[in-house]
């Protein structure tokens, strides 16, 4: 069938991601559907232009994690179509993740025009504030007429998706754009016109002017710690080091390294004599890896100041300082403090490196001496894995060019537990550490940090279960370039984590296997294969160690585990 000349569809759709491109979007996910035909026509006339990456999934959650990886890594939006119905409904975990940990994220979902609304028209249902209060901005837009005044009215729009997006509070947008046929044509022909690419384009992107308040002072005095949640970044390390105030750093903050690194916080917070004494806790980030900082920031008689971030404010205790950033006035800070919480941390930290070789037994002319050297260092490279050596394995293979995602399985708390400090970026959907997307939200983060071919590799520590959630994510398409991804996988056959919860102590064995575990076998050596991906299974340290440095595109590395 031959398309008509044009349609007010498609001369929307072109205004509107044009605009977007203009103010910053780099990259578009798009999952093929009927009704959003002229916005993605329009996506693939970007990307041959050369101004987008295009990225194409065929499941909707997938593509809207991929697009919140993408954000994560960039904190810039990438645009997500969709076509309408169910394939909107699909992008609500996303969405719900983007908002509680202030990822910025475009949502272009297609809908019918409104006269096919609530009368039983196929592939319809109610889109507009489908996804309530978890958006920045939401908008049903109004149908393209053809009018003259359209273009303006439509790149209007763009520019108040993108500015919502991106703050100062960032976060989901969702532009619900109804169509009627034809519900594509020609695009028009400034759209692909070279003249136009490049005047476009220099706008650029860029996040909110919206000016900040004065950083908040903070004295010294009170017995203080820093606290460093998901996302919270170099400014807790900073902060710590110009108070001269302990910091406790989850494994996902970005924040786990320098001189002032707490060790074994946890116990230490049990501790009367230090977590006890604590008078003021200044808090980056969103902390939900353990309840002992939980009962900190809830705690009626510490001062909690919280230092606004991306995501959702802090208050678990009802009476939390919100401010916009801190600075640390002169005054000699406490070193008795200071001191007592290092020398409590060094007794905390866990050495998880091998013996050193005797190198004194291998060079021995006594055959016995030898021999028992050279069974030492065998022992050594048959080591079998355990969740302490695993992490240990992945921390110390990866660097500053590289990434790091955390999933929300239990292997994320034996890290926190006892991974030294490391400044590498790091990962993890913590807004509401959930399961869901963490393969696509991986993919997302490797394809834009390894954008323009810029080294390094992106590295998924996650569960079997948390793998099995998202397998869909691993379908890519044939014509896209492969990310630099290695998917390691713990695999102790189902849900352990809830070894360490309340349900543990009052489920049987039976209802625990049943309803908690989720036990499983799936082979997954052969869902590697037939998603095309690269398999390795490794039992031993010395061959996790060898697969993660081995080259490759995209591989799964299965580490089994016992419960």
């Amino acid at each position: 069938m031959t398309p008509p000349a044009g349609s007010p569809a498609s001369d929307a759709a072109a205004a509107l991601v044009d605009e977007l491109v203009a103010r910053g979007v780099r990259h578009v996910v798009v999952s093929p559907g009927s009704r959003s035909q002229a916005l993605a026509l329009a996506a693939a006339a970007l990307e041959r232009a050369g101004r987008i990456r295009l990225h194409v999934r065929i499941d909707e959650r997938v593509a809207g994690f991929t697009a919140l990886g993408i954000g994560r890594e960039t904190r810039v939006p990438a645009a997500v179509i969709c076509t309408s119905g169910t394939a909107v409904a699909n992008l609500l975990p996303a969405v719900l993740e983007a908002h509680h940990s202030g990822v910025p994220l475009l949502l272009l979902t297609a809908d019918r025009p409104p006269e096919l609304r609530g009368i039983g028209a196929n592939q319809a249902t109610t889109q507009p504030g489908i996804f309530g209060a978890f958006t920045r901005f939401a908008v049903d837009a109004p149908v393209p007429s053809g009018e003259p005044d359209q273009d303006t009215a439509v790149r209007a729009l763009a520019e108040q998706a993108y500015a919502s997006a991106v703050g100062p509070v960032a976060g989901p947008v969702h532009l619900n754009l109804p169509y009627r046929e034809p519900l594509a044509g020609e695009l028009p022909a400034w759209f692909t016109e070279p003249t136009h690419i490049l005047d476009r384009t220099r706008l650029g992107g860029g996040g909110s002017d919206t000016p900040r308040h004065d950083p908040h002072a903070l004295a010294h005095g009170p017995r203080t710690v820093v606290v460093a949640g998901a996302d919270a970044g170099a400014g807790a390390e900073q902060l710590a080091h110009e108070g001269g105030w302990p910091l406790i750093a989850e494994i996902v903050s970005g924040s786990r390294y320098g001189r002032q690194l707490v060790h074994g916080y946890r116990t230490l917070l049990r501790d009367t004599d230090l977590g006890g004494r604590i008078e003021r806790a200044v808090v980056f980030g969103h902390p939900t890896l353990s309840r002992e900082v939980a009962a900190l920031l809830s705690r009626a008689d510490v001062e909690v100041v919280a230092v606004r971030g991306p995501g959702e404010d802090l208050d678990l205790n009802h009476a939390t300082t919100h401010v916009d950033a801190v600075t640390v006035t002169p005054g000699d800070p406490d070193r008795a403090w200071l001191g007592a919480w290092m020398r409590a941390s060094a007794a905390q930290a866990v050495d998880l490196s091998s013996p050193a070789p005797d190198l004194a037994g291998l060079s021995s002319t006594d055959p016995r001496a030898r021999a028992q050297a050279t069974r030492a260092e065998l022992d050594a490279v048959r080591r079998p894995l355990d969740r302490e050596q695993l992490v240990a394995a992945v921390w110390a293979a990866t660097w500053p060019h590289d990434r790091l995602m955390f999933g929300s399985s239990r292997i994320v708390r034996v890290a926190d537990a006892v991974l030294p400090g490391k400044r590498v970026p790091v990962h993890a959907n913590r807004g509401l550490a959930g399961i869901d997307g963490t393969i696509a939200t991986g993919l997302g983060i490797a394809l834009a940090s390894q954008d323009g071919d810029r080294p390094g590799v992106t590295r998924v520590l996650l569960g079997d279960l948390t793998l099995l959630h998202d397998v869909g994510a691993l379908l890519l398409p044939v014509s896209e370039q492969d990310p630099r991804i290695q998917l390691i996988v713990a695999n102790d056959g189902g849900g352990t984590i809830f070894d360490g919860l309340e349900v543990a102590a009052l489920a049987s064995r039976d209802d625990m296997e049943r309803v908690q575990y989720t036990p499983q076998a799936a082979d997954l050596a052969a869902l590697a294969a037939a998603y095309g991906w690269e398999h390795t299974r490794v039992t031993t340290r010395s061959a996790l160690d060898q697969a993660l440095i081995t080259p490759g595109a995209r591989r799964i590395i299965e580490i089994p585990l016992d419960r």
